[in-house]
């Protein structure tokens, strides 16, 4: 099986190695028989931003089907919040690549894995669909007390367009005198008087 290393750190200056990650992933790797593809170091950058240079790359090769296992030296090496861990999971299962945490003991090949990996889906499945429900409650109570959602509405002197309009500037210099924007003057000229 081919595999991508996955390492990070999150500061270079304070006696962080990915080194130390790497060493144990290739070790784990050399005993399961697996031949590692690439690695992918990402050094001082936090794992709390969901875009990160390395981290990117290994995502658009595992589209690529470059490797058939991704190797973690740990979960927050990787994602630091479940919601990108989740996404990230999902997207290898749908490419067929497999997810491998050394610490946790995380397979996602396996049977436990793959047991670990449904549950994680089901909790983020019903954390969604709670916040779903807050939103559309919310949204239900607002308009009980009469509220208007959405973005307020811009006001536009109809008059001034067609005035400026007939005077030949185009809809961009009638914007920008208004300070409004192009659609709002192409739909007040378009609506008819």
């Amino acid at each position: 099986m081919k595999v991508a290393l996955y390492a990070r750190v999150s500061t270079n200056d304070k006696g962080q190695d990915p080194e130390m990650q790497l060493r144990e992933l290739r070790e784990y790797c050399q005993r399961r028989g697996w031949s590692i593809s690439s690695e992918y170091v990402d050094s001082g950058v936090s794992g709390s931003k969901d875009s990160r240079p390395r981290l990117n790359e290994l995502m658009l090769d595992a589209n690529r089907r470059k490797f058939d296992a991704v190797v973690v030296w740990k979960f927050d090496r990787f994602a630091r919040s479940t919601s990108h861990l989740l996404k990230a999971l999902e997207t290898f299962q749908a490419l067929k690549v497999e997810f491998v945490s050394l610490t946790e003991g995380i397979d996602t090949s396996t049977p436990v894995g793959k047991l670990v990996f449904t549950i994680l889906g089901a909790v983020a499945e019903m954390e969604r669909e709670l916040i779903r429900e807050r939103i559309r409650a919310g949204v239900r109570n607002a308009r009980a007390k009469g509220k208007r959602l959405g973005r307020p509405r811009a006001g536009v002197d109809s008059t001034r367009i067609a005035a400026l309009r007939s005077q030949g500037h185009t809809l961009r210099q009638i914007a920008t005198e208004l300070n409004c924007s192009h659609s709002l003057v192409h739909k007040s000229l378009s609506v008819p008087a």
